[in-house]
């Protein structure tokens, strides 16, 4: 913020969180330049149903979304362009959710959420959503509400204090931060669509060398298997279940405390598929639970299937790092000595669609051990597989380098973003003086009439890494 001009005097605001303001800004209650209302939809005539998704009023999915729904829309409220939502609920539980939206179409949303209309002749609608989305990313209404779930409703914050500027001021401030956050969205995207390149790469990657080889001059042949095609001639096909053992694993009694109070032997859910590699047990069964239910050790560098669930998990495989007992929801795979363990890993993350698909049917879509045992997958000798592992490796490595500079990269432009909405709505730089680039002013001296923060030198360089990855 040190690159922009700061207002020459200010006072103290009153207001824990923001402190001093400048010196001819005003502080008013909430109730002094907004009310709220909530005109239902009882005729039923508004059908465009709305949603706030992460700070954004967007339009919501009625067929998607058919079993979240109610019946009938006529309890909603309706919302019209330039009127601000808050979702105000659930203040204690949920502190990582954005509750300020501003609605850009006319639909319909639910009435859990409070509607709050500017009153004009006080306050610029879009500068009053820039200031209340200052507070909520500053999280300032977690300190507020009561009841079982914290939340509030507009008489509880009716009195919450409003920063207000003249008119004009206002304005140029909503139009300074719509023109300034818009580029940095666009770089939020950009390093965004980086991201999602490089997971397409290495799903590419994987699946290339795992069913086609290293070698592009090796001999084909087809492989009679319809997600493989053709595979290298000198590959063989057998089935899981002749590579490897599969085997299930099942959950001792939770009502027997005996079976888990001090236990000592190491058991996972299947939530320990959220890494590739499993290197710690959810829980520790006892050796009662071991010896009188189903359960069985898996040795260590074997490879475990989620099988059950409509969410990512069935069909997702990862490593075991030490030997453990698992639930019913995984297979094992217990590979022979002909199969490396990594190889089989990466073979089953370039099946994982069609693995999904062969799980899917019934109440609730699942895989089961025959199937699994029963897929055909192309296998080269020990030593290519340890030559396709090292290549995979070596690769995926220097890919997941670049997505987690990109990551870090989108986290920057956040801050930055969060940053300057607050610096301008608080008083803490002064936009007086700024002028859109397309205005006569700015075409004059090449740029804005306010000095502009550079962005960081670290975003430099995607276009590079774009192409690259391509």
């Amino acid at each position: 913020m040190a690159n922009y001009a700061t207002y020459p005097e200010h006072i103290a605001s009153g207001i824990e969180w923001v402190g001093t303001v400048p010196k001819d800004w005003s502080v008013k209650p909430l109730f002094g330049v907004a009310s709220t209302e909530s005109i239902k939809n009882m005729d039923g005539n508004v059908t465009n149903v709305l949603s706030l998704s992460y700070g954004n009023i967007i339009r919501r999915n009625i067929e998607e979304n058919f079993g979240l729904l109610p019946e009938s829309f006529n309890t909603y409220q309706i919302v019209n362009p330039g009127e601000l939502i808050l979702r105000l609920t659930d203040l204690q539980n949920d502190k990582r959710s954005l509750r300020v939206g501003q609605v850009k179409e006319k639909g319909i949303i639910t009435s859990a959420y409070l509607k709050l209309v500017a009153k004009n002749q006080s306050i610029n609608d879009i500068y009053l959503y820039r200031l209340l989305h200052s507070y909520d990313t500053t999280k300032v209404f977690y300190g507020m509400g009561g009841g079982l779930r914290q939340s509030m409703k507009f008489e509880e914050m009716r009195r919450l204090p409003i920063l207000v500027p003249s008119i004009k001021e206002q304005e140029i401030i909503a139009n300074f931060l719509d023109h300034e956050t818009a580029k940095i969205d666009t770089l939020i995207e950009k390093q965004q669509q980086l991201i999602k390149l490089l997971k397409e790469k290495r799903q590419a990657v994987i699946s290339h060398a795992v069913t086609k080889g290293l070698n592009p001059n090796a001999p084909m042949r087809d492989s009679g298997v319809e997600w493989l095609g053709e595979v290298p001639g000198h590959w063989i096909l057998p089935k899981v279940s002749h590579v490897g053992r599969v085997l299930n694993g099942s959950t001792p009694d939770k009502n027997n405390l005996s079976y888990w109070a001090d236990g000592k032997i190491p058991w996972l859910a299947s939530s320990c598929l959220n890494s590739d590699i499993v290197s710690e047990p959810t829980s520790y069964i006892s050796r009662k639970a071991y010896n009188n239910s189903s359960v069985e050790l898996i040795s260590t560098e074997s490879l475990l299937v989620g099988m059950v669930g409509q969410g990512k998990t069935r069909g997702t495989s990862a490593i075991l790092s030490f030997d453990s007992c698992i639930n019913q929801n995984m297979a094992a795979v217990i590979p022979a000595d002909k199969v490396k363990v990594k190889f089989l890993f990466y073979l089953f993350n370039a099946m994982y669609d069609d693995l999904r698909e062969l799980g899917r049917g019934g109440n609730q879509a699942a895989l089961n051990c025959e199937i699994i045992g029963a897929l055909r997958i192309p296998l080269p000798s020990i030593n290519e597989q340890k030559e396709i592992i090292d290549f995979l490796d070596c690769l995926l490595d220097k890919l997941g380098q670049i997505s987690d500079l990109a990551s870090k990269q989108v986290d920057i432009l956040q801050e930055r973003r969060t940053a300057l909405i607050s610096a301008a709505v608080t008083g803490k730089i002064d936009v007086r003086n700024w002028v859109t680039p397309s205005h006569p002013c700015a075409r004059d001296i090449g740029t804005s009439c306010t000095s502009q923060a550079p962005v960081d030198s670290r975003l430099h360089g995607t276009d590079v890494i774009e192409e690259d990855v391509a």
